[in-house]
């Protein structure tokens, strides 16, 4: 219900609130599955739309490095030596999984909320640098679209093209990261030890009811309240995982 009204993506929002229940890792991969099936429900309206020119430019090396950076997620996760802050008399303990999404998850609500960054724009000729870096923090982390939408917008793509690809290219790097992380999950046996099952499944469920809700609610897609006490969550959120209080 808050990424309708707040504008935010789904990812930007879901994986600090996993965060609260899983292990870092554990959640970027049940926020991947959540995110996956909610663009195909988007795929099966939007298809005809798709610029496959486009999709092979940008498509191709977001799929690629989302691998990678599915790859390194995990190899952060089985780094188990903590890392140690001391700021005056107070002094924390983290680990480094939770230092890099904890920085990523700050930037990327920054990323969201201010205008200055959210016109930033790049020219077309930089697509597939824009495919490997959103492809790769897709993977890492899962935020993907805030990237992806500053490298496609100066393309000047109808309205229903733009989402349509963006859907198209989301949907590749969701299937590839998760057939990263499924097989680290289920060798830990994660799905049935920490009852991700009924989270995936109660997200899906709040999404589907959120945006039918938000839509009788209101025209508008976002509310500037929302977005700055979202952000400020995510912005305290990113900084509890940074400090290890989470």
């Amino acid at each position: 219900m808050l990424t309708f009204f707040s504008g935010f993506g789904l990812g930007t929002i879901l994986l600090p609130v996993f965060s609260f229940f899983l292990p870092v890792s554990l959640a970027v991969a049940a926020t991947a599955l959540v995110h996956l099936i909610n663009n195909l429900f988007k795929f099966l309206i939007t298809y005809k739309y798709i610029d496959f020119g486009v999709f092979v430019r940008f498509g191709i090396p977001a799929g690629i490095a989302s691998v990678l950076g599915a790859y390194l997620l995990l190899n952060l996760e089985g780094f188990d030596e903590s890392i140690t802050f001391e700021l005056g008399a107070l002094g924390s303990e983290t680990t480094l999984v939770k230092l890099i999404i904890g920085i990523v998850i700050v930037f990327f609500a920054l990323f969201e909320l201010m205008t200055s960054f959210k016109n930033f724009s790049f020219q077309p000729r930089w697509i597939p640098l824009g495919g490997i870096l959103s492809g790769f923090f897709g993977g890492l982390s899962g935020h993907q679209g805030a990237l992806r939408s500053a490298f496609l917008i100066k393309l000047e793509l109808k309205k229903e093209t733009f989402i349509a690809t963006g859907v198209a290219i989301a949907i590749l790097v969701d299937i590839l990261r998760l057939a990263i992380y499924g097989f680290a999950l289920f060798n830990l046996n994660a799905l049935s030890d920490t009852g991700v099952g009924g989270l995936v499944l109660s997200a899906i469920i709040g999404g589907i009811a959120g945006a039918l809700f938000g839509r009788k609610l209101l025209r508008a897609a976002t509310l500037r309240l929302v977005q700055l006490i979202v952000a400020a969550l995510l912005f305290l959120t990113g900084l509890t995982l940074i400090f290890g209080v989470l």
